[in-house]
């Protein structure tokens, strides 16, 4: 089905647009409440949508009608007091995004290999504090997500749902790096500055 002029139009959805528009999809809330439900489902995980962001989406959303807001009954009016719900314009709009090739064919940036790019500056013995720094973190992390994935079976009932797909891949992403991590400390004896490299002769190493 053909989206009409008015979505194929509208400039770019965010992020936060279009979480909140999957999460009002499933049920009408208010601010509060669907602040309240992301952070249950610690959506900043694998979204960058902080609070500020929700109240500015739920209005953003509203204007075009992508969500219609109904009051609460309560004495205030806002994001805070309205409930809000996606529309079938706001559904189309997040399923033409949804269609976008950029989903597919973008690649993270992590932190942590910028810092391994750069890590033959360092002082002596940072390399080697670091290294067991993200280990001790990802330990951490891989306990945690395992603790949501146990969560969110007993949530959703079967192990054939987004959400088990989605921890299940960081689970396994984390226990990658984890082996990595080991590999890379018992070859840490071994480092050892670029032989052929037209900038080898320059290059320095922090020592190990």
């Amino acid at each position: 089905m053909r989206a009409n002029k008015r979505t194929a139009t509208l400039p770019g959805l965010t992020t936060p647009d279009l979480v909140l528009l999957s999460l009002l999809a499933e049920r009408a809330m208010h601010g509060y409440e669907a602040n309240r439900e992301l952070q249950r489902r610690q959506v900043r995980d694998w979204a960058g949508i902080s609070r500020p962001q929700i109240y500015y989406s739920l209005e953003k959303l509203a204007r075009p009608g992508f969500l219609r807001a109904t009051a609460s009954g309560e004495t205030s009016g806002g994001p805070e007091r309205s409930v809000f719900a996606t529309t079938a314009k706001g559904r189309a709009a997040l399923a033409q995004a949804l269609e976008r090739e950029s989903w597919a064919i973008q690649r993270d940036r992590p932190a942590f290999l910028t810092w391994l790019a750069l890590s033959w500056q360092a002082r002596p013995g940072v390399f080697r504090h670091q290294l067991e720094r993200r280990r001790e973190f990802l330990m951490h992390e891989l306990a945690r997500e395992e603790k949501t994935l146990r969560e969110i079976k007993r949530e959703v009932g079967h192990s054939y749902h987004e959400a088990v797909w989605m921890v299940t891949l960081v689970i396994q992403q984390i226990k990658v790096e984890l082996a990595w991590l080991r590999r890379i400390s018992r070859e840490l004896s071994k480092r050892a500055p670029a032989r052929h490299a037209p900038f080898a002769k320059n290059s320095k190493r922090g020592a190990k």
